[in-house]
């Protein structure tokens, strides 16, 4: 992978998990997971961003999908990005917390790394789920996304071979490498 320098990497099993700054729409993994809403057919930040990159084909490929639940991920082809895939994947907006709004961040992160294994990729990229607009407090939003991959990839490997959680910003980046410190990955 190119375009970026990564600010902390660490192994779990056999997969190398990295945090970065860097746009999360030039990095040439094999997935990138998009921030989706639940129609799937654009909207702001990380998923307008993706949509633009990707240009046209992608909100067509979208409309096919029918939308996605919160919690839940689904696939397309990565059009004219340099990742070969797109995972949308729908997090919570954050209510206060006594709405599942962890167990539904955790079911993204997992949900993702699921249909990268099913379709035989090796590294994924993630954004900061659920973090703008739908205001999950980011250090909490970290450590539930370091900890369910690095659980589900000690659990069952899945192929996966690297994973980055890139941040569009130096202080999410920080509550990543946090969470590696917290689970003693750092």
């Amino acid at each position: 992978m190119t375009g970026y320098a990564s600010l902390l990497a660490a192994e779990v099993g056999s997969t190398r998990l990295e945090v970065c700054v860097a746009d999360i729409t030039s990095l040439a993994v094999d997935a990138i997971v998009n921030a989706a809403n639940r129609t799937l057919l654009g909207g702001g930040g990380v998923d307008g961003a993706i949509h633009r990159a990707a240009g046209p084909e992608l909100r067509i490929a979208c409309e096919q999908l029918g939308g996605c639940a919160t919690g839940s991920a689904k696939i397309t082809r990565g059009f004219r990005l340099p990742a070969s895939h797109v995972i949308h994947a729908v997090g919570p907006v954050w209510n206060g917390g006594a709405h599942r709004e962890e167990e539904l961040l955790t079911s993204c992160y997992r949900s993702a790394l699921q249909l990268a294994a099913g379709h035989g990729l090796s590294s994924i990229a993630f954004p900061a789920i659920s973090t703008g607009i739908y205001r999950f407090p980011p250090e909490r939003a970290a450590r539930i996304a370091v900890s369910t991959v690095a659980a589900e990839l000690a659990a069952a490997p899945r192929g996966i071979g690297r994973v980055v959680f890139c941040c569009f910003g130096k202080d999410i980046a920080d509550h990543h490498i946090a969470a590696f410190a917290d689970l003693g990955l750092a």
